[in-house]
């Protein structure tokens, strides 16, 4: 009798703990560095990606092999779509300005890179409004500029620079990364 309550003492301590470990807050204090906004990993968690995905600004999401993404109103914004060798695809949506809820620009690239994992990439896509972008607003968002701090400005398109800011984000190699100005508008990818 003292052994069963022994062994249903440990079960229980161990369900407890266990719960406790799983819960939103421990995990935001286990891995403070991780997106827990909309299109995270968090928010797809293990299930399997669908076949399409809209991914608004600030977000990230992936689609199975085949799958298509959109973009809507994609305006001052930068679309950055990884294609997968399994045929998959995951896309973020950087945005200039932070939207409320969601990935500010010097979010997306490790969000993007945390949902790749250890899977093979083929091809990295960069489009949208690349005279608009710094390279650098992919390292420190506009956002995160304090009172008095100058926040770097385009004087021009720098397809490079952000070629070479995705790759290094990204953990890939700068040859599969290209860099594309896009008139405004939605912009489906499959």
């Amino acid at each position: 009798m003292i052994e069963l309550k022994r062994v249903i003492a440990t079960l229980a301590a161990s369900l407890v703990g266990a719960a406790v470990l799983a819960s939103p807050s421990a995990a935001a204090d286990r891995a403070p560095h991780e997106p827990t906004r909309a299109g995270s990993r968090a928010e797809g968690g293990p299930a399997a990606p669908s076949s399409t995905a809209t991914v608004t600004e600030g977000q990230v999401k992936e689609v199975a092999p085949g799958g298509v993404i959109t973009y809507p109103s994609v305006t001052s914004c930068l679309t950055v779509t990884v294609r997968l060798a399994d045929g998959g695809l995951i896309g973020a949506h950087a945005s200039l300005f932070q939207v409320p809820g969601e990935l500010r620009s010097d979010e997306i690239l490790a969000a993007v890179e945390d949902r790749v994992g250890n899977r093979q990439v083929t091809a990295v896509q960069v489009k949208g409004a690349v005279g608009a972008w710094h390279p650098g607003y992919f390292v420190k968002a506009i956002e995160s500029y304090g009172e008095g701090e100058q926040v770097p400005v385009t004087s021009g398109p720098d397809p490079d620079g952000l070629a070479r800011t995705v790759s290094l984000g990204l953990g890939v190699s700068r040859a599969l990364v290209t860099v594309e100005d896009i008139p405004d508008g939605d912009q489906v990818v499959s």
